[in-house]
């Protein structure tokens, strides 16, 4: 290691990519929600040769869940393979790839759209290679399933790309990014938040404990695995509606097992259960939408998976990874409960807005607030937590 890196690497801000990934991710998240609303409504031209809801889905599936998997994979993968945390200028550098994705996508109708796709794609490319490339230093077989996710959202942005280049619009890479990110949740979820909670009940000598990963999970993932596969290939076919409710009465059942009611009075912990119920539920919905869209509009039933799934997970792991990573109390302030008192209102409003009629445009700009105002506290109350030495 040479001394420059040991210089940075001593900078608090470059120590674990937890710190810069869940900073900037939250700060592109509060930026880019009121940037939509100006697009959508007309107040502003932006990325109009990529087309305004494929920039929307784009910078939030890619670009603010791309650097939260980032911050918690780089702080996981040491734990994980036992090795040294990335750090210094090697996280300096990935971080800056991700930072020249986003204005890449901004500055699109300057650059071009081959030029930003290519400038965006290193990121993911450069994050998977080094996952596998720790996971394997470290004989740690177990979570390469996790680092071949990683690749195959690098692919999927490609193809996101790809497809935007070839037809305009990328429903298909869309549908398989939905995908791919549910079934990391499924699996990183699934893992967090049943041991989260025994922890918390056995520090408190309570009964009901969450029952241990086995067969029934086994299945539970194996079914959402294909409901997943089969909206992909066939988003409108029948089996792909029934295989959808299938799998949200499973993950709901699975979700049942974890004892979350208990955890009520902690809400660093009860969140993980809220957050992850969103993913059954938006089996369900998506199953509904696609055996009776007149009855229940996609858009909606697809924000169950992203505004809800997506954003309570990620922001229950920012919070409690930045609090733990940082040596402070696993306890969650007056601050941390606004967040979240935000943001899970912002996805149940968001999942019901294409159903309000008139009223649609009103909700959507009410889900947007929500959600901002969920994102800034974030950074307002742990951006000084993540620049700061850990205590």
């Amino acid at each position: 290691m040479n001394s420059e890196l040991q210089g940075l690497a001593r900078i608090p801000f470059l120590t674990y990519g937890f710190r810069p990934f869940f900073l900037g991710g939250a700060i592109w998240s509060l930026c880019a929600m009121p940037l939509w609303i100006a697009i959508v409504t007309g107040k502003l031209a932006v990325a109009t040769s990529y087309g305004a809801v494929s920039w929307h889905a784009h910078e939030f599936l890619f670009g603010y869940v791309g650097a939260i998997i980032a911050g918690f994979l780089l702080t996981a993968v040491p734990g994980w393979a036992k090795r040294p945390p990335i750090s210094g200028s090697t996280l300096l550098a990935l971080f800056a790839l991700w930072v020249a994705g986003r204005a890449a996508l901004l500055l699109i109708d300057r650059i071009g759209l081959v030029p930003a796709a290519i400038i965006d794609s290193l990121f993911l490319l450069a994050l998977a290679a080094m996952v596998f490339r720790e996971l394997i230093a470290g004989k740690d077989r177990r979570n390469l399933k996790v680092a071949l996710l990683v690749l195959l959202l690098a692919f999927a942005n490609i193809a996101f790309h790809l497809e935007i280049l070839v037809s305009g619009a990328a429903d298909d890479a869309l549908r398989a990014t939905i995908a791919i990110l549910v079934m990391l949740i499924s699996l990183i979820g699934g893992r967090i938040t049943p041991t989260f909670t025994r922890n918390w009940l056995v520090k408190r000598q309570s009964g009901g404990l969450p029952r241990p990963f086995g067969r029934y999970d086994q299945v539970t993932l194996a079914a959402g695995a294909v409901a997943a596969a089969l909206w992909v290939v066939l988003p409108h076919g029948t089996v792909t509606g029934w295989a959808m409710l299938t799998a949200g009465l499973l993950y709901a059942a699975r979700l049942a097992r974890w004892s979350g009611a208990r955890t009520w009075r902690e809400p660093l912990v009860l969140v993980l259960h809220v957050g992850y119920a969103f993913l059954p539920l938006g089996f369900l919905l998506i199953g509904v939408s696609v055996l009776a869209p007149q009855a229940l509009p996609a858009s909606g039933a697809l924000h169950a998976w992203t505004a809800g799934a997506i954003g309570t997970m990620t922001l229950a792991v920012m919070t409690r990874a930045s609090l733990g990573h940082t040596g402070r109390p696993l306890a969650a302030s007056v601050a941390t409960r606004a967040i979240y008192c935000a943001v899970v209102p912002a996805a149940l409003i968001r999942i019901a807005a294409p159903l309000a009629g008139s009223w649609s445009m009103v909700l959507l700009e009410i889900a947007a607030v929500a959600w901002t105002v969920a994102f800034a506290g974030f950074v307002a109350f742990y951006g000084p937590i993540l620049l700061r030495p850990r205590l």
